[in-house]
């Protein structure tokens, strides 16, 4: 068994005790089960899963950092959404204001539109989950 905390500046999201734990991280999705190793990775907006007792659960993040030490696997996150959370309009919104921001700054930088294409990115998923 895995101790779960994903925690938001606003609140604990998730304390609980769970059996397996898929996270987002920046070079792919991380399955997390006991007696996994040590590990720090920075997150890419994206759904985590955790499964208890056969019951899988999603969750919209928006990047972060994830560290598991101890069978326990803390999520440090800007957000933490389950489907029933989205605000679908709001997500549309978004969306739509992330691309025509990243039209406009086409020619930047990577670094120069790596903000606007992770709030892109957080709104396809805010999305993706919404619609399961």
């Amino acid at each position: 068994m895995l101790k779960l905390e994903i925690v938001t500046p606003e609140k604990r999201v998730v304390d609980e005790t769970v059996d397996t734990v898929t996270v987002p991280t920046l070079t792919g999705e991380a399955g997390i089960l006991p007696k996994h190793a040590p590990l720090i990775s920075a997150l890419k907006p994206g759904i985590l899963t955790f499964t208890n007792k056969g019951v899988t659960e999603k969750l919209a993040v928006a990047g972060g950092f994830v560290e598991v030490s101890s069978d326990t696997v803390s999520v440090m996150t800007d957000t933490a959404e389950s489907s029933s959370d989205i605000d679908v309009e709001a997500a549309r919104t978004e969306k739509e204001a992330a691309e025509k921001a990243l039209a406009a700054v086409a020619t930047g930088s990577i670094e120069e539109t790596a903000d606007v294409r992770d709030r892109l990115e957080l709104a396809n998923v805010r999305l993706q989950l919404s619609a399961r």
